[in-house]
């Protein structure tokens, strides 16, 4: 059924479209928080390598090197919703193949990498499309706020999904636990389905003269010239490379470091996810009293300390701690970039910006992920590793403050005043 065109209703953080755009989407990400943390642990257990850790997060990262630019271009000129939907039953097919070859005892290791590659390529366009909704269903005044509080009540099913997936190991396999993350996305593209407001501007789904890959120049055009956009898109491509290595070897640093058990590595992302939420709560208000600049970089900087302080942990609990903090600042970080980001960004063009920004932020996590695996496998000392990651992130954002970054507030649009 066509949707009804006119004159919108100003959107606003609490209206029924944005809860149940927010319930859906808190409940995909408590079955991702599951598969998040089962995967990475399926892989140590079948086989023991720090290599074979890296070559999961390098296949989830991948898509966004080879397809980012065009999905987001493609993204843009379609209705959004209704990929968003498709997508949510794609993801669920192709994680419901992992627990039903285990059944069938055919599942090798290469399969869980070809599916955390299929799986991220369409990821990438659901996030876009997601990126591009938000702004329709919340005011840009608002728009710190609503992804803090997406952003934390996100973190919120991730703390639960590592608490109950560890509990769960005690009673049944391993696999069994990723039916969860297939059924959180049949929930999602339900709840979109819901959603009475359209995820595209009028304007946006009329017949474009355009080719994609004029999309994509243009997209890239904008970012690349774009001060602040291209100084965020760099930092995050630099920090994302120095950071592989602890995305994907944050399991073997607690089995061998913490001699922590699977339900214990359950807590520990749960504790890293607690953090978030704190942060995501508080990310509207930090945003409305100091800049962009103090916010974000210092988090970032921050986030660097709180790394470094958790390599030199050997106790679990006491990491735990150190972790969650560090996690908080962090995500605090990508909140204030990505709500930047809506803010300049016209909405027509938002999701190959987001997409564009994605790989060029991203594309670094591959190469540095199994850079990072080689070099711990080398040293045989994740410790080490984890040490010099902490220091290279604190100084990385103390750099980028002398660029555009540091004023970024002069580049946000004026709001429009209505007229007396």
């Amino acid at each position: 059924m066509t949707e009804p065109r006119g004159v919108a209703e100003p959107p606003g953080p609490i209206s029924r479209d944005f809860w149940t755009f927010w319930i859906g989407q808190t409940i995909s990400k408590l079955g991702d928080s599951v598969s998040n943390f089962i995967l990475p642990l399926l892989i140590f257990k079948l086989t023991g390598s720090a290599v074979n850790l890296a070559l999961q997060v390098a296949a989830q990262m991948l898509p966004y090197l080879l397809f980012g630019l065009v999905i987001g271009a493609f993204v843009d000129r379609v209705e959004r919703k209704r990929m968003m939907i498709l997508t949510d039953l794609g993801r669920a097919l192709m994680v419901a193949t992992i627990p039903a070859l285990a059944i069938w005892g055919e599942l090798p290791v290469w399969w869980i990498y070809a599916v955390g590659f299929i799986n991220s390529t369409l990821s990438i366009f659901f996030d876009a499309g997601e990126f591009a909704a938000i702004p329709s269903l919340v005011s840009q005044d608002d728009l710190v706020t609503a992804n803090g509080r997406i952003q934390a009540s996100y973190s919120a099913a991730q703390i639960i999904g590592p608490l109950i997936g560890g509990a769960l190991l005690a009673l049944i396999a391993i696999y069994d636990l990723i039916w969860v993350d297939a059924t959180s996305f049949l929930v999602s593209a339900i709840s979109i389905a819901l959603v009475r407001k359209r995820f595209n501007t009028d304007d946006e789904t009329e017949t474009d003269p355009t080719t994609i890959w004029h999309d994509v120049r243009e997209g890239l055009s904008y970012v690349l010239k774009h001060p602040v956009l291209r100084n965020i898109s760099l930092m995050m491509a630099i920090v994302n490379f120095v950071n592989g290595g602890f995305y994907a070897e944050e399991v073997l640093f607690a089995k061998e470091r913490l001699h922590a058990t699977d339900s214990q590595i359950g807590i520990l992302f749960a504790a890293g996810s607690a953090g978030i939420v704190i942060t995501g709560l508080l990310a509207g208000k930090l945003r409305k009293r100091w800049s962009f600049s103090k916010v974000a970089l210092t988090a970032l900087m921050m986030n660097g300390l709180g790394i470094f302080i958790f390599s030199q942990m050997r106790l679990f609990w006491p990491a735990a701690i150190i972790g969650a903090i560090a996690s908080g600042l962090g995500i605090l970080f990508n909140i204030n970039t990505g709500s930047l980001r809506q803010a300049i960004v016209p909405n027509k063009m938002l999701g190959r910006v987001m997409s564009i920004a994605s790989v060029l932020a991203w594309s670094a996590i591959p190469l540095g992920a199994v850079l990072g695996g080689y070099i711990i496998e080398a040293t045989d000392n994740v410790a080490a590793v984890f040490a010099g990651i902490g220091l290279l992130t604190i100084v990385i954002p103390m750099v980028f403050s002398f660029t555009p970054l540091g004023h970024a507030d002069d580049y946000l649009p004026k709001p429009d005043r209505p007229a007396a």
